[in-house]
């Protein structure tokens, strides 16, 4: 029986790894393909077909924001950052076996940055323009990472799946999939992992195929958790790292 295989990527983990590989640089589409190639390439899935690559990411958000101190307002989707990320994700989608599966930015307004709230003179001095961020979040995207593992899964339309993120909130998921008869591959890309990721009964494989200690993967609390709970057995999966 043909051994079929689907690559599953946590689009902002993923480009956010090959940003630092790439030596602080945004990493273009065809970045993204050729790490792509080079998890297809790996020896453990040499036999196998690739039914395609899922990529999870968010396009850029819209609307107009008006800044609370200057009251100047931004347009969010003519920002260089909105036109360069959604060009990128257009032409991404337009590759050959990739899916895009695209969830949303959710706009809140404009948030006090981390620095701005630890500064012990906050109290003493007058808010500025350079003390806000922008208060945007990502809706949707490890939801539909979850559903298609369960999709893949429960159709038969694969035996092994990789996923490539470094998120323990995914362990439900990837238990699921067990059950089913599925093998589960994590392509953390030399991130460091939770322990809940690392410890496996079939052991862990680090960036240099070295096979680790084996127990048990404890159980995770999360959105997914309660989402799969009517579906999770005690089983395992074998990670990989591709640093």
């Amino acid at each position: 029986m043909d051994h079929r295989f689907a690559i599953l990527i946590d689009g902002g983990f993923f480009t956010r790894k090959l940003f630092s590989k790439l030596g602080n640089k945004a990493p273009k589409v065809e970045d993204v393909v050729s790490e792509i190639e080079r998890i297809r390439a790996d020896e453990r899935l040499s036999d196998y077909e690739l039914l395609r690559t899922y990529y999870y990411d968010a396009y850029p958000a819209t609307g107009k924001l008006k800044h609370p101190i200057s009251g100047e307002e931004l347009n969010l989707a003519n920002t260089p950052v909105a036109t360069r990320n959604k060009a990128f994700l257009q032409k991404l989608e337009l590759q050959p076996d990739i899916s895009l599966r695209a969830g949303e930015l959710s706009t809140r307004g404009y948030k006090l940055k981390y620095k701005t709230l630890s500064d012990p003179t906050l109290k003493e001095r007058i808010l500025n323009q350079d003390d806000f961020d922008l208060d945007i979040e990502q809706k949707g995207v490890d939801l539909r990472i979850g559903l298609d593992i369960a999709r893949l899964s429960l159709r038969g339309l694969v035996q092994t799946i990789v996923v490539v993120t470094g998120d323990s909130d995914f362990i439900p998921a990837f238990k699921f999939a067990r059950r089913e008869g599925v093998r589960i591959i994590l392509a953390h890309m030399g991130h460091g992992v939770k322990e809940s990721l690392r410890h496996t009964p079939m052991g862990f494989w680090s960036s240099h195929a070295r096979l680790l200690s084996s127990v048990a993967i404890p159980s995770a609390s999360s959105t997914l958790a309660s989402m799969c709970s009517a579906f999770i057995a005690a089983t395992s999966y074998i990670a990989f790292g591709l640093a």
